[in-house]
């Protein structure tokens, strides 16, 4: 299986369409997708991304300075059976889910946030994507990193709390990509492995010179 259907060597799943569904306790209404776009245009926002978007290049240059070239073949514009907005598979590369996906700016949030675990994994020679702090360390980079917790996306959401939203998001957001693992299912393991990494791989803004 793979295409985001799931296993295959899952690892890193992009959850800006994904439903954020209540964790436990919590009575917060799940957010869904209900759009999508073609393979074609998929492909040509992706395109646009990597010719025009400045995280996309710098990413795509930090990884090609870190000796792993990004090729254009290594991200494809695919249809997703889960619901998730695009995923980095060490084996196959960047997927971008069309059928969740409609706007430049949500191409550009995944492969920015993609991209930034292609990094990890391109630069950590021991990176275990089924040990649950590995794949959560990663995670917090991403969702750190990537944008994906700025304000205006978080109002998008739902979240109106100003004081604090970053950190809360950014450990909403992990806790989501990582509960998706089959190694790391139980929201208690998943809490532990987020604690265990947190000071350090919060802090951790590599390639970047500090949070974009």
């Amino acid at each position: 299986m793979s295409e985001l259907g799931l296993p295959i060597s899952l690892c890193c799943l992009s959850t800006l369409a994904m439903e954020e569904r209540p964790l436990e306790g919590q009575d917060r209404e799940p957010v869904k997708s209900l759009y999508g776009t073609t393979l074609e245009h998929c492909q040509q926002m992706i395109d646009k991304s990597l010719a025009n978007n400045t995280k996309v290049k710098f990413l795509k240059e930090s990884l090609e300075k870190a000796g792993c070239p990004v090729k254009k073949k290594l991200i494809q514009a695919k249809e997703c059976n889960a619901s998730f907005s695009g995923g980095f598979l060490p084996n196959e590369g960047i997927i971008v889910c069309s059928n969740h996906l409609i706007l430049q700016d949500e191409v550009d949030q995944v492969l920015i946030h993609e991209l930034i675990h292609a990094y990890d994994h391109c630069r950590a020679a021991n990176l275990e994507w089924s040990n649950c702090a590995h794949h959560a360390c990663s995670e917090i980079r991403a969702a750190n990193l990537s944008g994906d917790c700025h304000y205006k996306r978080e109002l998008l959401r739902g979240y109106s709390e100003l004081r604090g939203h970053h950190q809360d998001c950014v450990r909403r957001r992990t806790m989501l990509s990582v509960m998706a693992n089959p190694h790391c299912s139980s929201q208690a393991i998943v809490k532990e492995a987020i604690d265990s990494v947190w000071q350090i791989c919060y802090k951790d803004t590599e390639p970047f010179d500090r949070v974009p």
